[in-house]
């Protein structure tokens, strides 16, 4: 196959893997608005962490019915810092935030992961941003970082609910990188699966130490909010999110997440009634500028087999 034909090919894929990652982020975006309904009748421990259980047996359900191979053992450490990060750390700190914070303000705090999955791209997927990319990405951090202060309306400090959601970033950052470079071995949907599956005793004994009873005469809002950060933000979103990152690259699928702060803006705004005001707006677009001049830098990435 000629060089350009190749490059054609090339192009084609990372465009698909692009058109897959906007899917994920679109079904993350609803994550923040949904987390905020399901609190409204729910211990948050049941739904930062517990909603991973119904999540674990869908994904059990799809692994037999597939009839996929069990992962070698040498994937095993990749898929608990996926679960680390992806099923434990990011789902149960921003949930806890979601109690300090309204969600407009989280989604605008998380844009900032776009810079965190690159730099964690970089660190384990072998990936290599140009000065430019890092530079634009770091300053679209102060950004935020300023947004935070100026809401906490104390310069001095920053709020619970802002040093919650920077964990939930670090977390997602982490999981999302790894949840890449094992894509490339297992295929994207079951990676999550595996994850889910492989650290269901783990995520049952910490929702049964942390969470208290479960409120089963919750609002019905509360269980479909529940059902959703369980199916979608936790199972089916990884899907599309891996797939993507496995096609395009962590960095430059992780730039599609420059649009998220959006969709949990406009998602708050409907289904919440929160206020979005115009700094909300004028942060967020000033991110998505930053953040989005990035993704025009160039991305090296290594050469698989």
């Amino acid at each position: 196959m000629s060089g350009s034909a190749t490059a054609s090919v090339m192009a084609r894929t990372e465009l698909k893997g692009l058109a897959l990652g906007f899917g994920g982020v679109v079904i993350f975006g609803l994550t923040l608005p949904m987390m905020h309904i399901a609190l409204t009748g729910l211990d948050p421990y049941f739904v930062g962490v517990g909603r991973a259980i119904l999540a674990a047996g869908v994904a059990a359900l799809f692994l037999a019915v597939t009839r996929q191979p069990f992962p070698p053992r040498a994937l095993w450490p990749g898929l608990a810092i996926v679960s680390l990060g992806t099923i434990f750390g990011f789902p149960l700190l921003a949930t806890l935030a979601m109690r300090h914070v309204p969600s407009a303000h989280g989604g605008v705090v998380l844009a900032v992961l776009p810079l965190a999955t690159a730099m964690a791209g970089a660190a384990m997927a072998g990936e290599r941003p140009s000065l430019g990319f890092w530079l634009t990405g770091i300053a679209g951090s102060a950004a935020v970082l300023v947004f935070s202060i100026i809401e906490a309306g104390d310069a001095a400090h920053i709020g619970w609910g802002d040093l919650l959601l920077i964990g939930s970033v670090v977390c997602a950052a982490i999981g999302y990188a790894q949840s890449g470079v094992l894509a490339r071995r297992l295929g994207g949907w079951q990676v999550i699966s595996w994850a889910l599956v492989l650290s269901s005793p783990a995520i049952v004994v910490t929702t049964w130490l942390l969470s208290g009873p479960i409120n089963w005469n919750a609002p019905v809002e509360a269980w479909l909010a529940y059902c959703y950060l369980a199916l979608m933000s936790q199972y089916f979103g990884f899907f599309f999110w891996n797939r993507g990152m496995m096609m395009a690259g962590v960095a430059k699928t992780g730039q599609l997440q420059l649009l998220q702060p959006f969709v949990t803006l406009a998602a708050s705004a409907l289904m919440l009634g929160e206020t979005v005001g115009w700094r909300h707006i004028a942060f967020a677009m000033a991110v998505v500028l930053l953040v989005g001049l990035g993704g025009r830098m160039r991305v090296a990435r290594p050469i698989l087999p």
